[in-house]
């Protein structure tokens, strides 16, 4: 019987055998869509290629009893943003910077005792720091005394839900620090104070890092809390700064294990799914993430994309304990070759990693460039891949 893509989706989150391969990419950049796809909507683009559809929400809110409110200088809701929560006790003021080979932001972020601050640059693809916030290390007491912890908007998630409907995955993400971060704890932390400053302190003073984790950790904590009763299906946590080719064992066995298992027995508790993020090197870690227990991993990028993913194997070792999302390779198989080339690594894919369910066919996180019609082969020869 033919499936929903919702309900493909959840069969093989659920380690499950759907009626075929569920096929999906990470996100739908906004410049893909621009420059390849003629400024089509998201939804338009599921449409026109046949990817099964994910829609990506989070909606933040405030508590007003403790004086907090949506932030009155957040111009517009950016990719992937939600409203930020100011307080008069935290304030986020942007100042632009000219004269900048890109575009320059410089963000205040004003408390009672003290402005931290933070330089991002953008291009039309992405967005990358060149300041980071926590610069001294009691920046992160003034984090820990002043920073907003937002809650989840849980009625206007499950309208968004209901309106999606059968169409597909309602996926977010657990709360990033303001402006720029990632779902994980040490990953976030890593974006606000440096993955090298983050790595050395982890051996010159880990009593630190623990301390600033512990902040991070409680704001995601506040978040999850406030996810009981909303329709996700799953949520992502994780990010690149725990990967393989990033950190070794101890450090994550020390600083980010200790964290992000709770975070997920958290969202358990809270019915909610969980999606652990690698993008970059995971099989020394395979075992470890699946023991901090999440339903799914992600993003098993291949060798020829700078990972070390190799799919048989990791469904050896861990297919058994989570369903796996990821492994294709867009660099090379959604641009610069034919479509029969495409379509038989589509089925590399499915012969590696399918057997049994439990597998999402998956871009290996992001792309900005790929031919509309590999990607259209792409969704195709999935629909191909029966049990």
């Amino acid at each position: 019987m033919t499936m929903s893509a919702k309900q493909r989706f959840l069969t093989a989150l659920e380690r499950k055998k759907p009626d075929r391969l569920p096929v999906a990419n990470h996100f739908v950049m906004p410049s893909f869509l621009k420059n390849h796809m003629d400024g089509i909507s998201v939804n338009e683009f599921f449409d026109v290629t046949g990817v099964d559809p994910i829609l990506w929400t989070i909606s933040h809110k405030g508590d007003g009893t403790k004086g907090e409110y949506f932030d009155p200088l957040q111009k517009e809701v950016g990719f992937l943003e939600s409203r930020r929560i100011s307080s008069d006790n935290w304030r986020i003021i942007p100042e632009e910077i000219p004269g900048q080979n890109y575009p320059t932001t410089k963000y205040n972020f004003v408390t009672p005792e003290k402005t931290l601050t933070m330089i991002l640059q953008s291009n039309e693809h992405t967005s990358w720091v060149v300041e980071h916030l926590v610069k001294e290390k009691s920046d992160i007491d003034i984090i820990a005394k002043y920073a907003t912890k937002p809650v989840c908007d849980v009625q206007d998630i499950n309208a968004q839900a209901a309106e999606f409907a059968e169409r597909g995955l309602v996926r977010g993400w657990i709360c990033c620090f303001d402006i720029f971060g990632q779902p994980g704890t040490w990953q976030d932390a890593c974006c606000l104070h440096g993955v090298e400053n983050m790595i050395m302190a982890a051996y010159d003073d880990p009593e630190w890092i623990h301390a600033f984790l512990q902040i991070l950790f409680e704001r995601k904590a506040h978040y999850i809390r406030s996810l009981e009763g909303a329709n996700y299906d799953i949520h992502e946590l994780g990010g690149g700064d725990a990967s393989s080719t990033v950190i070794n064992p101890m450090i994550f066995d020390n600083f980010v294990a200790p964290y992000d298992s709770r975070l997920i027995s958290l969202l358990h508790e809270m019915g909610q799914r969980v999606s652990y993020h690698t993008c970059g090197g995971m099989m020394p870690f395979l075992e470890r993430i699946a023991d901090m227990g999440p339903d799914a991993m992600e993003t098993f990028t291949p060798p020829a994309m700078g990972g070390d993913a190799d799919l048989a194997e990791a469904k050896r070792r861990i297919g058994d304990r989570v369903c796996m999302i990821g492994g294709f390779d867009q660099f090379h198989y959604l641009t610069g070759c034919t479509s029969q080339e495409t379509r038989e690594a589509v089925r590399e894919c499915f012969r590696t990693a399918g057997e049994g369910g439990g597998y999402i066919l998956c871009t290996s996180d992001n792309y900005f460039d790929a031919d509309p019609q590999l990607i259209a082969a792409f969704a195709d020869e999935a629909k191909k891949c029966v049990y």
